[in-house]
């Protein structure tokens, strides 16, 4: 997992001119936009450079509180926060999804899926952390006790019987033996949901907060998506060795794993998994809008 390196342009992103969008039009303000230099993210963040736009880059979960507190206008941020904030807004069918396999999120179980009692969730994995409870307690009645372990941990730093892990510790092929017990199972957790759903799963998606016209960033975000799916080989080229992987493993993670655009099924899905964290008690009951040429949702309470 690539952590923030920088407040401004990823080095992967390619020069250019850049066009002014402003937060509304005729406005003199451009969007403060906030974006992800995690290895996942690349393919959306790396024609941002030539978009026009302000854009800054932190840890997702970060990213989520400064959209709430207002110091950013549109980011991209956890699926799981769209439904925790009333008038927060998908302005882009730009996403990170996947519909199979993700092979970067994954839950190592120390017992049996249906003996757990404790679970330990990376500070930074708030989807995940959700869609790990949604998937035990649907298809085993289980509620496990949740601990957060800090970001960078490894199963080594906790003895729960659950540990979930993301990124580049999740992409490795995992010890047979941590902290004591052997891990008795693997979910990798984009599986695990499109297994059981029939439904991709999306784990992030560009949004703005209330009160932010951001039309005129759909066409700048869905361009730089474009622009990433097009120079994947690229990516996976200066990323690979610095995740201790080959070029080609680096490139099909990038090209068969994940899936970047928020189509008709990720809409669903992106549904079905707000309906699940509110039967579970993990957001409050909101309900979503979904524009019909599936590229915006909008989230608003409930009467």
């Amino acid at each position: 997992m690539i952590r923030p390196t920088s407040t401004r342009e990823s080095p992967l992103q390619p020069g250019g001119p850049r066009a002014a969008v402003r937060t509304t039009p005729g406005s003199g303000s451009l969007l403060r936009v906030g974006a992800v230099q995690y290895l996942n993210t690349r393919p959306l963040v790396h024609g941002l450079a030539g978009s026009g736009l302000d854009v800054v880059y932190d840890l997702p979960s970060r990213l989520a509180d400064r959209l709430v507190e207002g110091s950013l206008d549109v980011a991209l941020i956890p699926s799981i926060e769209v439904f925790r904030t009333p008038g927060h807004t998908i302005v882009s069918n730009a996403c990170i999804g996947c519909r199979g396999p993700v092979m970067s999120v994954k839950l190592f179980f120390r017992t049996a899926p249906r003996s757990v009692a404790t679970l330990a969730v990376d500070e930074g994995s708030r989807t995940s952390a959700a869609l790990a409870r949604i998937l035990l307690a649907e298809r085993h009645g289980v509620v496990p006790r949740v601990t957060v372990l800090p970001i960078g941990s490894t199963l080594d730093d906790t003895d729960a019987d659950a540990v979930l892990l993301i990124g580049d510790r999740a992409l490795g092929p995992g010890p047979n033996r941590v902290g004591g017990g052997s891990v008795q199972v693997v979910w990798d957790l984009g599986d695990e949901w499109c297994r059981w759903t029939g439904l991709p799963f999306v784990f992030a998606v560009w949004t703005a907060r209330g009160g932010v016209d951001a039309r005129e960033i759909a066409g700048a975000l869905e361009a730089a998506r474009d622009a990433g799916v097009a120079n994947l080989a690229a990516i996976a080229a200066v990323e690979a060795a610095g995740h201790g992987l080959t070029v080609p493993q680096c490139l099909g993670y990038l090209r068969d794993n994940l899936h970047y655009h928020l189509g008709h099924d990720e809409q669903r899905a992106v549904e079905m998994f707000r309906g699940l964290a509110v039967r579970h008690g993990l957001v409050a009951p909101v309900a979503a809008t979904l524009n019909a040429t599936g590229s915006a949702a909008v989230v608003a309470p409930t009467s």
